[in-house]
């Protein structure tokens, strides 16, 4: 409901507990291992897209696996042409959105978004200078070049990882590592 503006608010997310709560309790449609009992629609519905997605792994075999699939853009741009496919039905009235296209209202109700105060942005700031001054910083240092160190190789960077975090490193701190050794990706679609 609001959650593209910013932070959903308790309004909306009470919304969307009691919608799930709702149907979990009062249709009945827990109470039943298979709702819909084989329904021809369901089972016909899953063949196709069981069928399309055996299309999209075999087109992606092809290019030479899912790395080679990325390198070239391929996932990204079939993402926005569906997005730009699904727009336009949205924007011809093929397909229906509440609220968009359909069960409009002339005036638009404003929407309460969730507004974080500047102190608890403070707060947080506060709370992290706080561990980098009580936390091992030796200790950290000496995990993070490890965690260097087994990026540069083959090793399973978890581990390192998990000892850096044991130490208080901070995500910043790790991500600042990972990306000396592997860089930042550029999007090659975006080219």
């Amino acid at each position: 409901m609001d959650e593209t503006l910013a932070l959903p608010t308790e309004e909306a997310v009470t919304l969307a507990l009691r919608t799930q709560q709702i149907i979990a309790e009062e249709s009945g449609v827990a109470n039943t291992i298979d709702p819909l009992g084989g329904a021809y629609f369901i089972e016909a519905l899953t063949n196709r897209m069981e069928k399309a997605a055996m299309e999209y792994i075999d087109k992606i075999e092809e290019m030479g696996g899912v790395i080679r699939a990325i390198e070239l853009g391929y996932q990204q741009k079939e993402i926005a042409r569906a997005a730009y496919h699904y727009q336009q039905q949205i924007d011809k009235g093929e397909k229906t959105m509440i609220g968009v296209n359909k069960y409009t209202f002339e005036e638009q109700a404003p929407i309460e978004t969730l507004k974080v105060p500047a102190k608890v942005e403070n707060e947080q700031v506060n709370n992290l200078k706080n561990i980098k001054d009580i936390r091992d910083n030796a200790k950290v240092k000496s995990h993070l070049k490890d965690l260097e160190n087994a990026a540069r190789g083959r090793d399973n960077l978890m581990p390192f990882i998990l000892k850096s975090v044991k130490e208080y490193a901070t995500l910043g701190e790790i991500c600042d590592v990972l990306r000396r050794v592997f860089g930042t990706y550029q999007d090659p679609a975006l080219f």
